[in-house]
């Protein structure tokens, strides 16, 4: 029995950054709780919207909409995370969020709600994303020590995993009973309780000597990015894996062939499920030195298991092998994220962020397009393999093509 004990130690999350640090704690609470907010209305959005109009069309075009807003955002909220207090930043964009989810209760109170309010809020949002997400990645570091990034970072992955999989189902089950108004209104709610938990830490203040946000300081972080192979690596990978291997826009006709509806849903919950999994085992990572081989190999396996998806006749065989997908990019995720963290110097962190939001946002979002024009050209099973291997051979590539990211190596590091 102690020896079991002992293997499940070794393999559990570590959740010991909870127990330290006050702030951080604080953080992680008001974090999970308007995040899960916000996957709901992830939801209700789209759903009003073709309630509304009855168009696919316009269901993708608010997608579309987002886009523009949140890669120029975050450049700028990069640079400004670098400036101010960072969780002023938070503070400030959590409040523009409820403003924004109370226009949409405003909106869905009325005779005839406005499909251009629907619109308007999301690109609203969307801005507001990035910018606070370089100030929210940004103040991890700032509240724990450098030896509990790795287990910092699991437990924020294991916070926003368990919003992505619990939050589209509460909303869900919250439009058909509640209404899309409260459904709305609950959303609002989160933002509240996440300001008061923000209010009770402590100030983040910018690091000593910090400039004003501007152009040219933006540029610093990009040449900065570019001076760096193993941070290129990180972000190249990403983007390859993404593009790639990113076949959800093809669930839907993947679905008609298991049995429609019933399978859509499970194949869009599949990779959280994975990436659930691969979260609360993460105890193993501490020990892990050789970064950039181990983000390679899991983006590797990602590709692979995407082939695997692609082939498989069964819908159970299916959702196991993305669910290995899922795992295998939660776990390269975990990697890039403590690199970034424990190597990025503190008035650089905000600005860099910015970047790493615009590689993993631009990366899905492209690879939905990618997997469409490939389907309509070798077929929904065509697409979804050939996507699985190119991201193998991609990950290859840059592996090659960068060996200073292949062979990082991080400096060791004590779980206590």
């Amino acid at each position: 029995m102690d020896r079991l004990t002992r293997a499940f130690a070794e393999i559990a999350i570590d959740v010991g950054p909870l127990r330290r640090h006050r702030d951080f704690r604080l953080l992680f609470i008001g974090q999970a709780v308007t995040f899960l907010g916000s996957m709901i209305t992830y939801v209700a959005l789209p759903f009003q919207a073709y309630q509304l109009t009855g168009s696919s069309l316009v269901v993708g075009a608010l997608g579309v909409a987002e886009f523009a807003p949140l890669i120029l955002m975050a450049l700028v909220g990069g640079a400004l995370a670098d400036a101010t207090d960072r969780r002023r930043m938070v503070q400030l964009t959590e409040l523009g969020f409820a403003g924004a989810s109370a226009a949409l209760v405003a909106n869905a109170l009325m005779d005839s709600p406005q499909v251009w309010v629907l619109f308007a809020c999301s690109i609203v949002m969307a801005a507001l994303d990035g910018l606070q997400r370089p100030s929210l990645d940004g103040l991890v570091p700032r509240l724990v020590e450098r030896n509990e990034l790795p287990a910092a970072g699991a437990l924020s992955s294991f916070r926003m995993t368990i919003g992505m999989v619990a939050g589209p189902a509460i909303g869900g089950v919250l439009i058909a009973t509640i209404g899309l108004p409260l459904t709305y209104g609950l959303d609002v709610a989160t933002f509240l309780f996440s300001l008061a938990m923000l209010r009770l830490m402590r100030a983040v203040p910018p690091p000593p000597g910090a400039e004003a946000p501007s152009l040219r300081r933006i540029m610093e972080g990009v040449r900065y990015a570019r001076s760096r192979p193993d941070l290129l690596g990180t972000y190249i990978v990403d983007i390859v894996a993404m593009f790639f291997g990113m076949p959800m826009a093809l669930f839907p006709a993947i679905a008609e062939g298991f049995g429609g509806a019933g399978a859509l849903g499970l194949l869009y919950a599949a990779p959280s499920v994975g990436s659930l999994i691969a979260t609360v085992s993460s105890g193993w990572t501490a020990k892990v030195r050789r970064h950039g081989r181990a983000i390679c190999l899991a983006a590797a396996g990602w590709g692979a298991a995407i082939v695997a998806f692609g082939l498989a006749d069964n819908l159970w065989v299916a959702l196991v092998f993305l669910a290995v997908a899922g795992g295998a990019d939660m776990i390269s995720g975990l990697f890039r994220s403590v690199m970034w963290n424990s190597t990025i110097p503190d008035e650089l962190r905000g600005r860099l962020a910015g970047i790493e939001q615009v590689s993993y946002s631009t990366g899905p979002l492209l690879g939905n397009v990618e997997s469409g024009v490939a389907a309509s050209l070798i077929g929904v099973r065509g697409a979804v393999v050939s996507g699985g291997l190119l991201c193998v051979v991609g990950v290859a590539i840059t592996a090659m093509a960068l060996p200073v990211f292949w062979r990082y190596r991080s400096e060791p590091r004590i779980r206590s």
